[in-house]
């Protein structure tokens, strides 16, 4: 006889897979698609909680601490990031500047259009993950230092993890602080 725990790993894989195909599938402005996919291995996991915990206990937010245990119980972290590279339109505007041409002059404002594009991919790929009844939680805290541990191609400026969990208990739900 096989038993759940001995098909979870081909599991979470598939749907690890389905949502990355998913968030590289959704809609990008004009065509363009400026995001990273990525899933963490287990000592990349293990860093970023260390960093994560040090950041919190050093005056950082405390919730950085809560997050760290997320992803320390996960199954698998997934982020996705995007670059904050413009769109090269002649009039927009809505990143403050009179358009892409200006914008560039300012490399570390993000372009609107990539941090939409990045919404709608994370909620496409959080959306596979709740058709599988996988549990998953979207955290800025372990994406923002993902990429200041760069963790992620030097172009992401921008990201969000989601951990992921099968198992009896939602570990991202009831969190303490």
């Amino acid at each position: 006889m096989k038993y759940q725990k001995e098909t979870q790993r081909n599991f979470i894989d598939n749907v690890v897979a389905q949502m990355l195909a998913a968030a590289r599938t959704a809609p990008k402005a004009r065509g363009l698609d400026r995001l990273c996919l990525a899933v963490a291995s287990f000592d990349e996991v293990q860093m970023l909680a260390q960093e994560m915990i040090k950041i919190a206990q050093n005056n950082g937010p405390a919730f950085f601490e809560r997050d760290a245990q997320n992803i320390l119980q996960a199954d698998e972290v997934i982020f996705i990031g995007t670059s904050y590279e413009s769109q090269g339109l002649q009039l927009c505007g809505y990143c403050g500047f009179e358009n892409c041409e200006k914008k560039n002059e300012n490399p570390d404002v993000p372009c609107v259009f990539n941090t939409g594009d990045l919404g709608i991919a994370i909620g496409s790929a959080v959306s596979i993950a709740m058709d599988n009844r996988v549990d998953n939680r979207i955290l800025y805290s372990a994406g923002y230092v993902a990429v200041k541990m760069k963790l992620l191609p030097e172009e992401v400026k921008l990201a969000y993890a989601i951990p992921l969990s099968v198992s009896s208990k939602n570990p991202f739900f009831d969190r303490k602080f």
